[in-house]
């Protein structure tokens, strides 16, 4: 369980072979382990983060059959390692800004499962009031900035919030997630040059799996290598095995211990999958059945719970309660979500436009 490739950094050109693998060893050796009250406990607490994404998108699967919850749905089911490895690097004082496949990133940030469930069926008490559903999930009070349903379209937010901290005084660090497809938008390129040429404390977390909606990455880049693209700019960058939330938060920690010490901004390819289409209205035609068996083998839940169980840190008994906590959890979150008010009418333009009173207020 460790990082897959080797960091090229903003000074130095592009070692050989053998000098990138010493020296990555030499950085992976002298990289401190976050502070943790057990490894095992750690790591039932990151097991429960990414099976409470899963019954979550499980749910939705339901709901959306159903047709409880409406709009576009984009699932999240095996990517549930790079939500929940990068959130432990975090603070409560950093900022996240995501994408419009943002339900793990939002319950691993600890956005409750009832608030994003409610804004799923559009519903007052979704953490969006209700106005965001599945794309736009909002949380300003845990620095949690969206949901954007613009390909690439949170980046250059992230790069004002990673400015606007950096201008404070204070030593936050602005993470922000997106796909591989973002790298064929302008919006990544100049947000990357802007945050090396200034320095800015922000992690750039590309949640590579494989497609940009339904083309793969070989289809729309003529170099996939996204680690050396990312490394041009100028900054930190390397790319992880986003199957295995430890080496994903490993990664993450060392990251983030790099930006607070103001070395600007790292880039992390964290290499995934999702096990299901680019949204529920997609038939998933353009992948080989095949590959994605060949991807579930490497489900991130899978990897975590084998790797337990042959340290002898999780039993049957141990991981059945743990799954019918978290569908409790779940169960009650719809019906919370079933039973909370839909906004009126009349509230149609609050937020919208404002009376001269409140302008001025």
């Amino acid at each position: 369980m460790s990082v897959a490739r080797p960091t090229r950094t903003r000074k130095d050109s592009a070692p050989s072979k053998s000098g990138r693998k010493a020296a990555t060893a030499k950085r992976h050796a002298s990289t401190p382990s976050p502070a943790r009250p057990g490894a095992a406990g750690h790591r039932m607490d990151l097991l429960e983060a990414m099976l409470r994404i899963r019954h979550f998108e499980k749910r939705c699967v339901e709901l959306y059959s159903a047709a409880k919850i409406r709009g576009f749905v984009h699932l999240y089911i095996g990517e549930e390692a790079v939500a929940v490895g990068v959130n432990e690097a975090l603070t409560p004082e950093d900022a996240i800004v995501s994408t419009y496949r943002e339900h793990g990133h939002a319950l691993a940030r600890g956005i409750t499962a009832e608030a994003v469930m409610a804004e799923m069926y559009g519903r007052t008490t979704g953490c969006s009031g209700g106005r965001g559903g599945s794309m736009h999930l909002f949380d300003a009070s845990r620095r949690f900035y969206g949901g954007n349903a613009i390909v690439a379209g949170g980046l250059p937010l992230a790069a004002g919030l990673a400015l606007a901290d950096r201008m404070r005084g204070q030593t936050n660090v602005t993470c922000c997630f997106f796909g591989d497809g973002a790298f064929a938008e302008g919006e990544f390129h100049e947000t990357a040059n802007l945050a090396a040429l200034w320095r800015l404390p922000l992690l750039f977390v590309c949640e590579n799996n494989l497609y940009a909606m339904g083309t793969a990455l070989a289809r729309h880049e003529a170099q996939t290598d996204l680690t050396m693209r990312a490394a041009s700019y100028g900054m930190v960058a390397w790319t992880v095995d986003g199957m295995d939330v430890e080496a994903v938060e490993q990664a993450a920690q060392q990251a983030v211990e790099g930006i607070r010490t103001g070395t600007g901004p790292h880039f992390l390819e964290l290499r995934t999958y999702r096990f299901r289409a680019h949204s529920m209205y997609d038939p998933d035609r353009y992948r080989d059945k095949a590959e994605i068996e060949q991807w579930k083998a490497r489900d991130p839940i899978s990897l975590l719970t084998d790797h337990m169980r042959e340290n002898g840190e999780l039993g049957d008994k141990e991981l059945a309660r743990l799954e019918q906590r978290i569908t409790a959890e779940i169960d009650h979150a719809v019906e919370a979500a079933e039973q909370a008010p839909e906004e009126p009418v009349e509230n149609l333009l609050r937020h919208v436009t404002s009376s001269s009173a409140e302008a001025v207020s």
